[in-house]
């Protein structure tokens, strides 16, 4: 009796080991990890700063200043940056008209966010003192330029331009550390100002950008319909994905400010903020995957996918036990005493760090196969698991609970994308151990960088 074929044991796919494919992919990852490492360490100071200067609730009111223009900007994006990346790999030639009528777009619905966000303010901060509305209300006015910079930076990547995203991410804390500073200097530091220095800070990256992607415009092109129908097509498929990434990360800020006063936000953006140092590993992969997937055969997309996951995630592992551990010493020293009682939640959130990176790397499989609407039904069980676990936790258990509902919400996920490559794609599940052969590519890279200098002499 024959096995139907669906149930065949099939042989993991290997990825092309031509040397301009692997070392063009490393280097490519390579350079997003080392901006992004410089993008943590820029934004572990400004916390550390923001932290002992404001205290535990002093940084709370900051946060929920500065949390509702990125959080809008994601939850109104209908997946446009994703779109781009997928129709400008598959049709070069048009970065153009992609580009022009996805800024169009992002700008108007921007706008009106922004506009509905500030009537609704009083609501959602409905614990907090009024000047601390208001200055939420002012900082809207971001809503739009992080709208602009997510569709500038797509066209940047769709085109393979890493170096100009990576750059225009590290301009925005170094400025905001800068700002922060200068602030210090002068004796005018407060949660007012500092927020402030969050509003200029966002302005360099969006001038860069402006500038590095002038090439990618035409001055024939024009607004069309079709461009922004074929874009919206797309782009609401995946929008889900968008959308769950973003609520992802910030639910947990958005219920901890309305069920809790700000010194216990303070702490939980602090914890969260230390966990979340550990995404740059993962998250220079996603950055530099889903535009290399995309267009390629299934055989090695999955290939590529099934490495990037090994890597990033043993990566990831080890460094949060080793983050879990030397923890409280780690917050006591920089921090301050007032933020080593939660140490527990910094554990489950670092935890959660490694489920979720992971999920999010083996997204990018179905993304670049053009199933973005599947991974999104799939992830939207994660996000229907968090928020009931979060209104019946946060209560009860304050910042620890909002850790907990984010772990079990992150698992339930990994669980469906993992699952699904078996139902979805009828293949074989990627293999999560690292393998020998996994690290000779970076090796190489590394080798050879260090050898540089000695060629030179």
């Amino acid at each position: 009796m024959t096995a139907p074929p669906e149930m065949v044991k099939k042989e993991e796919p290997k990825v092309p080991q031509t040397k301009a494919a692997v070392g063009k992919g490393v280097k490519a990852v390579f350079q997003t990890v080392v901006s992004r490492v410089l993008i943590q360490g820029l934004n572990v100071l400004t916390g550390i700063m923001t932290a002992r200067m404001l205290m535990p609730a002093g940084r709370g009111e900051l946060a929920a200043i500065i949390l509702w223009s990125g959080l809008l900007a994601g939850l109104t994006s209908f997946g446009l940056p994703t779109a781009m990346i997928f129709h400008i790999r598959r049709s070069p030639e048009r970065v153009a008209d992609m580009t022009w009528n996805a800024l169009f777009l992002c700008t108007v619905i921007s706008c009106l966010t922004a506009a509905v966000g500030a009537v609704c303010m009083p609501s959602w901060l409905h614990q907090y003192p009024h000047w601390a509305i208001v200055a939420a209300q002012w900082f809207l006015l971001i809503t739009p330029v992080a709208s602009v910079t997510y569709i500038l930076r797509a066209a940047l990547e769709a085109k393979q331009n890493f170096s100009g995203s990576n750059l225009s991410q590290i301009l925005n804390p170094a400025a905001v550390l800068v700002i922060l500073g200068v602030l210090y200097e002068l004796h005018r530091f407060d949660t007012l100002t500092a927020a402030c220095a969050y509003i200029f800070a966002a302005l360099p990256p969006i001038g860069l950008l402006l500038w590095r992607s002038r090439s990618l415009f035409d001055r024939g092109v024009k607004l069309r319909w079709a461009t922004q129908k074929l874009l919206l097509s797309y782009g609401v498929r995946s929008y889900g994905i968008d959308l769950i990434g973003t609520l992802a990360l910030q639910v947990d800020q958005v219920l901890v400010v309305s069920f809790l006063h700000p010194a216990e936000l303070g702490v939980y953006v602090v914890m969260l903020s230390l966990s979340r140092v550990l995404n740059v590993f993962q998250g220079s992969v996603v950055a530099v995957l889903f535009p290399k997937a995309t267009g390629l055969s299934m055989e090695t997309t999955l290939a590529m996918t099934s490495r990037a996951v090994r890597m990033s995630t043993a990566i990831t592992a080890v460094a949060a036990v080793t983050l879990g551990i030397v923890g409280p010493i780690l917050l006591r020293i920089f921090y301050g005493r007032a933020y080593t009682s939660s140490i527990g939640t910094l554990r489950l959130l670092l935890v959660e760090v490694v489920l979720s990176g992971a999920t999010v790397v083996l997204a990018q499989a179905f993304m670049a196969l053009g199933r973005p609407g599947f991974v999104t039904s799939l992830q939207g069980v994660g996000l229907a698991v968090c928020v009931p676990m979060m209104l019946l936790l946060i209560p009860r258990w304050g910042i620890a609970g909002a850790a907990a509902s984010l772990l079990i919400s992150t698992t339930c996920r990994f669980i469906t994308i993992y699952v699904s490559f078996r139902l979805v794609l009828k293949t074989k599940a990627p293999r999560l151990l690292l393998k020998k052969e996994d690290l000779l590519p970076l090796l190489t890279l590394l080798l050879r960088r260090t050898s540089e200098p000695t060629v030179a002499q």
